[in-house]
């Protein structure tokens, strides 16, 4: 993705700079919202990748290498999963009984295939790279880190999506740069939406029986 779209999105910060982030990071989050927000990334990776589709075409070394990269794609899904259920057992947390927002709802039905998951993916690595910066200033880590991901690992993979999408050689003004701009905007619209709101942790709690 153009490292310039970053820069002239209005909703870019929105996106990686929203005040879930920011209380992540100075460690003042509610403990029942950071259990919202991850019940419902939990909903999101678990049910709205399964179905997308492999890449075929021309170019069969290009195709392989994007091939390999998101079969990669797939495994990391499989270990963000298994990370938003480690992540709230080490802070006590309950994801169960969360009503599915409508956001999370928004993104799981829209998302048509992998090729948005790479740009989502340098924009979510920005915004907990926004937490991890807050943390180290604050000294307030909200629960040993128990809410951010691994970033050395997530930047070797964000390095590696960035490799590829700059190996297509996509200048702009074409059809192509046209069409990775339109993508790059909805994820970054998407992203804005997915970070819950104060409040959120009270509306979206199921009512006991």
């Amino acid at each position: 993705m153009p490292p310039s779209l970053s820069q002239t999105t209005p909703s870019y910060a929105a996106a990686t700079r929203h005040s879930f982030l920011t209380q992540a990071g100075n460690g003042t989050l509610p403990l029942p919202r950071l259990a919202l927000w991850l019940s419902q990334d939990r909903i999101y990776a678990a049910h709205a990748y399964p179905k997308n589709r492999s890449v075929s075409g021309a170019k069969e070394r290009q195709n392989q290498a994007i091939l390999q990269l998101l079969v990669k794609c797939l495994d990391n899904i499989v270990q963000e999963v298994a990370f938003f259920r480690d992540a709230a057992e080490k802070a006590g947390l309950n994801m169960e009984g969360w009503i599915e927002r409508k956001a999370t709802r928004t993104t799981r039905r829209k998302w048509p295939g992998l090729h948005l998951w790479l740009p989502w993916r340098m924009v979510y690595f920005d915004a907990w790279c926004y937490v991890k910066h807050l943390q180290q200033v604050s000294h307030k880590p909200l629960s040993e880190d128990s809410c951010v991901p691994a970033l050395s690992e997530f930047e070797a993979f964000v390095n590696t999506l960035t490799e590829l999408v700059d190996s297509l050689g996509i200048s702009p003004g074409t059809d192509a740069w046209l069409r990775a701009e339109d993508i790059w905007l909805r994820v970054v619209e998407l992203e804005v939406g997915f970070w819950p709101d104060e409040g959120e942790e009270v509306q979206m709690r199921k009512k006991a029986l």
